[in-house]
């Protein structure tokens, strides 16, 4: 077979988007998916399943929660885990089947349904034999979950994973879940809200360390509020199947003690890891870090220049707008596009949600990494307990911070944890790709009573710095 211009190994994010640029620049393109349904993982195990569910619980707790605003009768609400599951299928259908569409149209893209490795730099061998070579490569074959070794038990105890959680079609009556970073705390607010049982076990002495522990203490504090049984700081010690399948055992030590907590499951979220182990990378030339990520340059380049890495695989943040972005830019790069009119993705200001109740959401440079580099700057943050709209909507907690340069007052970042975090984020998202000010922003109206105009407030306290 004639040699592809690209060919692309895995068609989620990252290697669909490639595809679909190269196919844009007039390529020939192959995109080799050997997964048993075609979308990627936030189309069919990522975020559109986690958000869809992540909305039902989110009306059914505000519903159990609304007789003092006058609503009567709500509070006895339950979740129908079939009706969900049904709502669920349907949603990722849609998403699924228009990727699908698109992926197998014979004009722009060849498709093979087939896993891959590389024989040599330029040549894969597919699962049935088959022979394919390119000119450029693209790996984008996403993560998998980590089953950690140094975890006692996890191995030989049955458990779940995210994939689990996500197709539940009935309601589980207690869950340990392991870990706190975002899939875990995601996930344990849904399952303890829709009615189970919960225990959350975080080894480090905060859930969602990659952020402040400011911003992570309000979340845990809601989740113990809400009743989740909420445990940092630990250290498992062993994990076992109970006899006659009632469950799972999880020993571990935490602030000094022995504690012992017994569920009738495990879910995993102890994190995910490249799935690159079955690709024979070795003979295409191409390194993996100590962690397992594929090594890339500003480009997407990996160590052989014309294999390209995008999404998860390479990181270095499991995110599906930067998988777009480095899948774009990896296509753009390898077919001539002159470097001074692109844009690496290290350039782009890291974004980052996290869907809890209250959700919490940062962009940007954040105070600890300009602390760490010694650099400079302005911070003001406001609470949400005085402010207007989220007082009458009674989701006080949290807080939004703004922090600037301190010579002009550009925005340097911002971080916010409350009520619709994940969208006002998106107010800071232009003005700090614009270079924008402290003042340019006040300069703009801000609707009143809105949670937006909250805003104004660390804006206006870091202008008075200024001077």
């Amino acid at each position: 077979m004639k040699p592809f211009d690209l060919l692309v190994l895995g068609g989620g994010s990252a290697g669909f988007n490639a595809a679909r640029v190269a196919a844009d620049l007039g390529k020939r393109v192959a995109i080799v998916d050997g997964a048993k349904e075609l979308g990627g993982l936030c189309i069919l195990k990522g975020c559109m399943p986690s958000k869809t569910l992540l909305h039902a619980s989110d009306l059914l707790h505000h519903a159990k929660h609304s007789e003092k605003f006058g609503v009567r009768g709500a509070s006895g609400a339950k979740m129908d885990m079939k009706a969900l599951h049904a709502w669920k299928k349907h949603v990722i259908a849609d998403f699924a089947g228009y990727r699908e569409k698109a992926m197998t149209n014979a004009k722009r893209f060849t498709l093979f349904r087939a896993h891959a490795r590389f024989l040599d730099p330029h040549t894969v061998q597919l699962g049935d034999g088959q022979k394919l070579s390119a000119k450029f490569f693209l790996v984008a074959t996403g993560s998998r979950v980590s089953v950690p070794a140094a975890v006692p038990g996890l191995a030989t105890t049955p458990h779940w994973t995210s994939d689990d959680v996500l197709d539940l079609d009935f309601l589980p009556k207690s869950v340990i879940v392991l870990g706190g970073g975002i899939v875990a705390c995601e996930l344990a607010q849904f399952l303890s809200r829709i009615g189970s049982k919960v225990t959350l076990i975080q080894r480090s002495k905060n859930i969602l360390r990659d952020h402040s522990p400011a911003a992570s203490e309000v979340v845990q504090q809601a989740f113990r509020d809400e009743g989740i049984d909420l445990h940092t700081d630990t250290k498992i010690t062993s994990i076992r199947a109970l006899p006659a399948g009632k469950g799972v055992e999880v020993v571990f030590d935490s602030a000094g003690q022995r504690v012992v907590r017994r569920a009738a499951h495990l879910f995993n979220a102890l994190g995910r890891e490249p799935n690159v182990s079955s690709l024979d990378l070795p003979a295409a030339g191409v390194a993996v870090t100590a962690a397992g990520r594929v090594k890339v340059n500003r480009w997407q380049q990996t160590t052989a220049p014309h294999i390209y890495a995008g999404g998860d695989v390479c990181g270095p943040h499991d995110i599906v707008h930067l998988a777009v972005a480095q899948g774009e830019l990896a296509a753009r790069h390898a077919f001539g596009v002159p470097e001074k009119d692109l844009r690496p993705t290290s350039k782009i200001p890291l974004l980052n949600v996290v869907f809890t109740d209250p959700p919490l959401a940062t962009i940007g440079a954040q105070e600890s990494e300009l602390v760490a580099a010694k650099k400079p700057f302005l911070v003001a943050s406001y609470p949400f307990n005085d402010h207007g709209k989220s007082i009458l909507m009674d989701q006080m907690r949290g807080y939004v911070k703004v922090i600037a340069e301190p010579k002009r007052g550009r925005i340097l970042g911002a971080e916010i944890v409350g009520p619709q975090a994940g969208e006002l984020i998106h107010c800071f998202t232009g003005p700090i790709t614009m270079g924008a000010t402290v003042r340019d922003l006040l300069r703009a109206p801000w609707y009143h009573p809105t949670l937006a105009e909250i805003l104004t407030y660390p804006l206006e306290e870091i202008a008075e710095k200024l001077g």
